[in-house]
C-alpha cells in the first residue's frame, strides 16, 4: 500500500511536507517517486530518488522541491517549499517506473 498524506490549502509562497507510508514496498530496495495530476490534466512525473538517493526533479518544480525517505520508518517525503498555484494537484507516491496500482493520493491546494 502507498498512502499519502499531508496536503492542505496553502497560501502562494508557503510551504507543505507531504509525506508517504509504504506498507509492503521496501524503499531501501525500489526507486521512489512523488507523481501529481492536476484538475483536467494527465499524470506527470514530480520528483524521484533512487536506492542509491539519486534524486530528480522536474523543471517545473526544480529549486523548490526535495524529495527524501526515512528508512527506518519507510516512508517517503516531499518537502514543496515556494509553492504557486500550478502546483495545485492530487500528489501520489508511487515506484518509478510506476505499478499499476495507485494508492490514496493528498491534495495539494495553493491559493490566496
Amino acid at each position: 500500500q502507498l498512502q499519502a498524506s499531508g496536503g492542505g490549502l496553502v497560501q502562494p509562497g508557503g510551504s507543505l511536507r507531504l509525506s508517504c507510508a509504504a506498507s509492503g514496498i521496501r524503499l531501501n530496495l525500489n526507486d521512489m517517486a512523488w507523481y501529481r495530476q492536476a484538475p483536467g490534466k494527465e499524470r506527470e512525473l514530480v520528483a524521484t530518488i533512487t536506492v542509491g538517493d539519486t534524486t530528480n526533479y522536474a523543471d517545473s518544480v526544480k529549486g523548490r522541491v526535495i524529495i527524501s525517505k526515512d528508512y527506518a520508518k519507510n516512508t517517503l517525503y516531499l518537502q514543496m517549499n515556494s509553492l504557486k498555484p500550478d502546483d495545485t494537484a492530487a500528489y501520489y507516491c508511487n515506484l518509478t517506473p510506476p505499478l499499476n496500482y495507485w494508492g490514496k493520493g493528498t491534495l495539494v491546494t495553493v491559493s490566496s
